[in-house]
């Protein structure tokens, strides 16, 4: 297993890896009564394929399995161009799916890098590929000088052990599509 920066061709996984990461919940939402999941999906998979969005392939970590296979991904970026890179989020969203987003509250700030998404194909989780994902980017939030921080639901205590057994602590709470999340950052092992 090997942990490389995103390639355009990976924007299909990046996208299914999101609306994992959000949930059915909210992208159902998202959907509304005249769109589909896939009309979601599609939306999510054009902003991975660009480079001026926060699911932009090159915000995004991916992990390769020997076979060359993508199995896992972890999007990340500086808090600081929060606003920048999700415009084009909102933009689609209102054009593609009819919906405004403007009230949505910031789930980051310019002090942190922040982990906006970390998935792993079904077939391969419970072998250490989140962890080698989280490692890896905590490395890349180092490089900019930042800590990396990210957010869980309150009741996804597998992820929150995953988290805290990399070395995130919670620091606080912080929304997300108007429902409260822990914020964690990582403070080392």
């Amino acid at each position: 297993m090997k942990i490389v920066e995103a390639r355009k061709e990976d924007a299909p996984l990046i996208a299914r890896s999101i609306m994992d990461a959000v949930g059915e919940e909210i992208c159902l939402g998202l959907a509304g009564r005249n769109h589909t999941l896939e009309d979601v999906k599609g939306l999510f998979t054009r902003l991975a394929e660009r480079e001026d969005t926060q699911y932009s392939y090159l915000n995004t970590l991916v992990a390769v399995d020997d076979d060359g296979k993508t199995v896992g991904v972890c999007v990340g970026y500086d808090g600081a161009k929060l606003d920048e890179l999700r415009k084009p989020f909102f933009e689609a969203v209102r054009r593609e799916l009819g919906k405004d987003m403007g009230d949505v509250e910031d789930e980051t700030d310019s002090s942190e890098f922040y982990l906006d998404t970390l998935a792993v194909l079904p077939a391969y989780r419970g072998r250490g590929i989140a962890s080698q994902l989280l490692e890896a980017s905590v490395r890349r939030a180092a490089s900019t000088g930042k800590p990396a921080g990210l957010l869980v639901d309150k009741d996804n205590l597998k992820a929150r052990r995953l988290y805290e057994k990399v070395g995130f602590t919670q620091v606080g709470e912080r929304p997300f599509c108007y429902v409260m999340m822990d914020h964690l950052q990582y403070r080392g092992k």
